[in-house]
């Protein structure tokens, strides 16, 4: 996997986090780390995104057992 890949599931993964608190417990991690819709809290959501858009080609990669 390439090392963009994997910074990229990285984001999508603490995207997902994200997304889990808020479906169980109404917490939105990053606007409590970075405030409510700031600038800042913007940008890390817009990297959570570009990173899933990333990981789509992980769908459509054929891994050989081994590699």
């Amino acid at each position: 996997m390439q090392i963009l890949q994997k910074i990229a599931l990285v984001f999508t993964i603490i995207g997902a986090i994200n997304w889990g608190l808020i479906g169980i417990f109404d917490f939105d991690l990053v606007a409590a780390i970075f405030g409510d819709m700031t600038l800042l809290s913007r940008i890390v959501y817009t990297i959570v995104g570009i990173a899933g858009l990333i990981n789509i080609g992980l769908l459509f990669t054929d891994y050989k057992e081994g590699k």
